[in-house]
């Protein structure tokens, strides 16, 4: 397998710059796997293929406004930072990041970056929020950086991080100037954790969830923090040779009962996203007996045994863990 094989064309005529309103009207191609058929359809229609009994799986994960654009002091120089997780481990205040900085080559340890309220438009007037210094190099210098950051003013440190902010959008979106509320799912929870949006569920309004519920279809929420990695470009010939990072996920023990007993009746488990996949995939215990489908935390492959210390039955309760789908 190479990643050249995954080559296709894609005009950019045919890439959306902004969301279907309302959500639910965007389209929905749909697979017979028995027979190969293709269908063109619209979302709303995802009830036909549902029914009483199933289970439905969403990531109500939110975005953060992770994307900060700002200026290096002195020079002037505009400098780009995407925020990846706090590192409470430095600073149990949460004032050290670990991010990804570009230009990388110009920010060294050292390096003071200002970052103004309104952030990527924001006029030189606009009153300078929230500053972040370069601490050390993480990720063998490929652009991660330690930021250690101050709130300037005023602000709390969350507060001047919202102001400086912007939800990060995928590359491939480079005109949308609307409401960033479209790039959060309406089922997100309150907390921000996030560096992208589980964009599978962006279609669902709340009147479809209620549709869908009403048939007798069940509703289960886990969560897991999307990472930048989602969009890292695969540069390796091989692509099982990518680096990725791990994401830290939560999947509920009754979840865990709702799955086990969804499975145990015969009926589907619908993961929306690849996200949501990952979140169960990564809890099951494929060494069990199918006879008893139970969703287990379990140790993984290259993570220290503290990130997924579990017996059986437990879960993990936001901890790193690994996974080996590529999708």
């Amino acid at each position: 397998m190479r990643t050249d094989d995954f080559d296709y064309i894609l005009p950019e005529e045919r890439i959306a710059q902004a969301p279907a309103e309302p959500r639910d009207s965007c389209r929905l191609l749909v697979l017979h796997r028995e027979n190969g058929r293709i269908e063109h359809k619209h979302f709303t229609d995802i009830v036909e293929y549902l029914e009483p009994g199933d289970l439905v799986v969403v990531n109500q994960t939110r975005v953060m406004p992770a994307r900060l654009v700002g200026k290096k002091q002195n020079t002037g120089g505009v400098s780009e930072t995407l925020l990846l997780k706090r590192r409470e481990d430095i600073d149990a205040l949460g004032g050290v990041w670990e991010c990804l900085v570009n230009p990388g080559k110009r920010l060294k340890p050292g390096a003071v970056i200002e970052y103004r309220a309104g952030g990527l438009h924001a006029p030189d007037s606009a009153p300078v929020v929230l500053t972040g210094t370069i601490v050390d190099f993480v990720d063998d210098n490929r652009g991660g950086r330690l930021v250690r950051f101050e709130a300037q003013g005023d602000h709390t440190l969350d507060e001047a991080i919202h102001e400086a902010g912007h939800v990060p959008l995928p590359p491939y979106i480079t005109q949308y100037e609307g409401d960033p509320e479209k790039y959060q799912t309406v089922y997100a929870m309150q907390d921000e954790h996030s560096a992208a949006a589980p964009t599978a569920g962006l279609h669902f309004t709340p009147e479809l969830i209620e549709t869908i519920k009403a048939k007798g279809v069940q509703w289960a929420s886990v969560e897991l923090e999307v990472g930048i990695d989602t969009f890292r470009l695969v540069t390796e010939d091989d692509p099982t040779k990518h680096v990725i990072h791990t994401e830290r996920y939560h999947v509920a023990p009754e979840v865990v009962e709702a799955v086990k007993a969804t499975k145990a009746a015969g009926h589907k488990v619908i993961a929306i996203g690849t996200t949501s996949v990952r979140s169960l995939e990564s809890a099951w215990d494929n060494q069990i007996p199918a006879a008893e489908p139970p969703v287990v935390a379990r140790r993984f492959e290259d993570v220290e045994d503290s990130a997924a210390m579990t017996h059986k039955g437990d879960m993990v309760a936001r901890e790193n863990a690994t996974t080996n789908l590529y999708l």
